[in-house]
């Protein structure tokens, strides 16, 4: 699963953006990966590791609406398929 969000520019600076991206680890988790920062520079990068898919895709979900509640506007989403 993956979801991509944007705050519109401000004046001159560039846009912000959120990138959530849920990804199956090879020992039997889940990573879910969060970058963010401006668009066109070098953003921030945090890992973060769950024991299942269901806990995992929770917390991109808390995190999704959390930045949802801070102006970002989903850009593209695109949920995994089995």
């Amino acid at each position: 699963m993956r979801i991509y969000m944007q705050i519109p520019p401000e004046g001159d600076r560039p846009p912000r953006y959120y990138h959530l991206h849920l990804q199956e680890d090879l020992i039997e988790g889940w990573t879910l990966l969060r970058e963010w920062g401006f668009q066109g520079s070098g953003g921030r990068l945090l890992r973060e590791h769950f024991p299942d898919r269901e806990s995992a895709e929770a917390a991109l979900i808390n995190v999704r609406d959390e930045q949802l509640k801070r102006g970002y506007q989903v850009v593209f989403m695109q949920a995994q398929t089995e």
